[in-house]
Formats: C-alpha cells, structure tokens, sequence
C-alpha cells in the first residue's frame, strides 16, 4: 500500500503516542513512573514546553505546519516533512513561543508583524520579546502558498475574536537571494489562531484581474461593514470585497490624474473618504466614493509606502525612498520627521514600509531592509527594537525585511476593524 507523506505524519504521531524508551536520568515532566517517555502530546498536557519536549533515542521533535502540533520522527522523515511545508523543525519550533505562553495569545500590547522574506507573520509579546503566535513557515526558501502558509507576507492585522487578516503578496524573482526565482501568492486570507484559514479572496499562485483574482495584494483592512478593503497593486486598484467574495466598490482610472502606479496602502477615513499611499505616483491622494480627488501630498516624496490620518487631523506618511517617517498638518506643513538610516549599523537605504501612531504617542515602524520593528517616543528616541538592526535571520529577535507592524488593540490613526 502506498501512503503519502501526509498520512505517514499522522500515523507517526499515532505510533509515537504509544511508544516508549527506557532512559536512564531522573524524572522530569514528561517521563512516566517506570522510566519511560511520554508521547509529545501527552507531555505538552502535562505542561512542558515545546522546546523540552523529550524524543526517544533516534528521534527528532517537529511541529505539524497546520496546527503546530508536536510528533517525533526519524531524520530523513523530518527533512521531507519540513520540504514539503508539513512540519516545522525544532528551531523553527522555538519561534512559536512555549506552550505555557500560550495565555499570551492576542493581549493589547503585543507586536504583530509581517515577516515578509521569512514567509510568516509573528506575534510578539514586548516586554519578553518571545513569540506567542505565528503563522506561516518560517522558511524563506519554501514556495507552498496554500493552507498554513503564506508567501511574502505583506501585512498582518489583528481582528476581533483573535482573527487575524494577512495580505499574501508573493516575492519577486531576483528580491530575496532565497528564492531567486520568486513566488506567487495572490491572496488575501484571515486566519483563527490554529492558523485555519476562515476567509480567503484570490486563488493562491494565480495572477488575474477576475473575480477572485488579486495581482500582488499588498494591503488590506476590515471595514465597520464587514467588507474588506485591498490594495491590489499590481492591478493598480483598490477594491472592496464582501464576505460573499463580490465586489461592491473599486478605484484604479486607467489613465488622467487619478490613475495609479503601484498604491502601497488605503485607509477609511471618519468622513468616508479612501486615503491611498500611490507609491510609485510619490504621492498620499485623499478620495471621495465617488472618485474624485479632495487632497493630495506630493511634496519631494519618493516611494509613499503608507500613509494614515490621526485624530487631530494631521497625517503621518512614510517616504520610504528617502527612509523618512513624516507628519504634516493640514497646512501641509511638517511638524515632525525621523530618519531610519540615522542609527548605528543602519542600512543606508533601509525603505521603511509601514509606520503607524500609537495611542501613547510614539510612533511604531516596520525598518524593512534594517531587519527590525523600533518604536520611538515623539523625540525619536528609539524606546523598543525587535530584530537585529542590518542582520536579517529567522532565528531569536530577528527578521526578514519586515514589512508592516502594528500593537494589537491600538488602531490610532487607522481604520479600526468592527468589533
């Protein structure tokens, strides 16, 4: 009889539930009376963390992909799961954060980013600096856009009842060294925290312009009707989608002044209107339902990555090309500025993507190509940092171009999801 790769897992974890090894050291959690040693899962009840977790001799821990799950297998059983995106290997294990952190899951204050080259999306808790959740492989060389995965992971949000919404926007050939010949994704799901997907427009690894077709989504929001709102920039659009996948609003001219070139991003504003980050325009254009244009800021800008409105009416813009974060008042006047690449060890062009208000003041900012998440108080000092600054990686506090961050619970300055 033929299995599959799939049914093997399950099968493994099957076997290993009842199987046991003598050992010969005292008893921790996780070894029954006579010296034996408890399945994964039997030692996950009992309290040990995913990174304690015992194998038998011979064996090695991975996580299912799916619902990171534990089992242990062979070597060779392990390095197949792990290529075919199906487990997770025991470094990648440690990323998810321990099972005992587990209550930390989806607590105001924590960070959510969108690891993009890392092909993942990760929550975590500030103060540790552990992660208590995340979604995706982990892998920056593994091409498997479908369920629990997700490919150049453009933004992340979190929603009500611990859902999060996460823009699949793919990889470029020739933009990671790896996966030079890039990936498509072309979706834009919301997830559970077991990583189920619950919701899903576009169809994973397919381009178009039809309904249900995105060509490079690169930002989406939950609107207070339910709706989603996508900027698809490769079909240089933006659209509004309903629960049942059906367009119910668009704008993207073809040509004349409202045209766009490649938008980054687009808000709700209180007054109803779309505030529209056109990046490769240089410029943040404020628009009506109607499709006219109310305000525009293209003052020197190059590369609007993303823009939104505060309170007070000011908005805060990133000009990524010149690695400024900027705020202007209604009279277009600048009242605050900070440069990314003015830190020890930055790159000097680190294209920050995403940058976003806090209810507190400061201001948090995905520093793409510098590899870290900061947040820094309206002087500019830097008061938090996750990643290491021009060191990408996957393991501990580091990242992989990382693309959007946001506190969970504060939408200061964005539009915030129903709840």
């Amino acid at each position: 009889m033929t299995f599959s790769y799939k049914t093997t897992f399950f099968i493994i974890i099957l076997v290993l539930t009842i199987s046991t090894a003598n050992i010969t050291f005292a008893q921790p959690a996780g070894i029954i009376s006579n010296n034996q040693i408890e399945s994964p899962l039997v030692q996950v009840k009992q309290g040990v963390v995913i990174q304690d977790i015992k194998c038998i001799e011979g064996m090695q821990l991975v996580l299912k992909a799916e619902d990171h799950s534990p089992a242990c297998v062979t070597a060779s059983t392990a390095q197949e799961l792990v290529i075919r995106g199906w487990a997770m290997t025991p470094s990648q294990a440690a990323l998810i954060g321990s099972t005992s952190q587990g209550d930390m899951f989806n607590k105001p204050g924590n960070i959510l980013i969108s690891d993009q080259f890392n092909n993942r999306v990760i929550e975590i808790n500030p103060i540790t600096k552990d992660i208590v959740w995340s979604f995706g492989s982990g892998n920056a060389s593994l091409c498997n856009p479908g369920p629990g995965t997700i490919i150049g992971t453009n933004y992340a949000e979190r929603l009500s009842n611990g859902l999060t919404l996460i823009a699949g926007t793919g990889l470029s050939a020739n933009v990671s060294g790896s996966m030079p010949k890039g990936c498509v994704d072309n979706r834009v799901i919301v997830v559970n925290q077991t990583g189920q997907i619950v919701w899903q427009y576009g169809e994973a690894g397919i381009t178009g312009l039809n309904p249900n077709m995105l060509n490079v989504p690169v930002f989406a929001i939950q609107l207070p009707n339910h709706d989603f709102l996508i900027t698809d920039q490769g079909n240089n659009r933006v659209i509004e989608v309903n629960a049942t996948k059906q367009i119910v609003w668009s704008y993207g001219p073809a040509s004349g002044p409202g045209a766009l070139k490649s938008p980054n991003s687009a808000e709700l504003l209180s007054n109803g209107n779309i505030l529209i980050a056109d990046e490769n325009n240089n410029r943040v254009i404020e628009i009506t339902r109607d499709s006219n244009i109310v305000w525009q800021y293209d003052a020197g800008l190059q590369g609007a990555a993303f823009a939104s409105r505060l309170p007070d009416n000011n908005t805060l813009i990133v000009d990524s090309g010149h690695s400024r974060i900027f705020e202007i008042n209604m009279q277009n006047d600048t009242v605050f500025q900070y440069f990314t690449n003015s830190t020890s060890k930055s790159n000097p062009s680190p294209l920050p993507s995403n940058a976003v208000r806090l209810a507190n003041g400061e201001i948090v900012i995905a520093d793409q190509i510098n590899e870290r998440v900061i947040i820094i108080d309206s002087k500019g000092n830097t008061v938090f940092q996750y990643g290491k600054t021009n060191l990408a990686g996957v393991g501990p506090n580091e990242l992989n171009w990382p693309y959007t961050a946001f506190v969970v619970g504060d939408y200061t300055g964005q539009t915030p999801p129903p709840p």
